[in-house]
């Protein structure tokens, strides 16, 4: 169950920009929301493998302080998020629905999963089953995000990001308590 929160937590900010590409581009095709959600998902889950590998080269030596380290990330993440959402610039960020746009989009909104990648290296998660729980749920949340910018424009947007930066920070205090005891 936490793996999921996680998943939908990190999920948050590549739902937020395509609900705006819903909201800005009313009249988008089904080819190009499943090109939108395929970029967000795959950079979603990609991120947390190269962070589990990253963080696999130091986690022996932080063994005793990893749950300090994970909860200041994933509080540190949350944090941010949630600043973020409280910046009106979301419609700004998709300027078109080209390639390059969405790569450097899903690779924008996917930093905070490779930070995440390094606090799974610290526990025993299975990382190919968190990887592809990861793309699959941004995937799913992205199309349907899309369909709700369509059809509700931006009033969702910050509401996403703000969701995933408070799971986040309850995530964050769990494992501060969870190393603590």
């Amino acid at each position: 169950m936490e793996l999921v929160l996680i998943a939908i937590a990190l999920a948050m900010d590549s739902v937020a920009v395509s609900i705006a590409s819903g909201s800005k581009y009313k009249n988008i095709n089904f080819s190009n929301t499943i090109k939108i959600a395929a970029f967000f998902g795959i950079a979603q889950g990609m991120m947390p493998l190269i962070g589990y590998y990253l963080g696999a080269l130091f986690a022996d030596f932080v063994d005793s302080i990893d749950h300090y380290i994970a909860f200041v990330i994933l509080v540190f993440l949350g944090y941010k998020m949630i600043q973020e959402a409280r910046q009106d610039d979301f419609e700004d960020e998709v300027k078109d629905l080209k390639t390059k746009t969405l790569f450097i989009l899903a690779v924008a909104t996917s930093i905070d999963a490779l930070a995440v990648g390094v606090t799974f290296s610290f526990s025993n998660t299975d990382i190919f089953y968190a990887v592809i729980l990861i793309t699959l749920i941004t995937f799913a949340l992205c199309i349907v995000a899309v369909y709700v910018g369509k059809y509700l424009g931006g009033y969702l947007e910050d509401k996403a990001e703000y969701l995933g930066g408070f799971i986040l920070i309850a995530l964050g205090f769990k494992i501060l308590i969870e190393g603590l005891a």
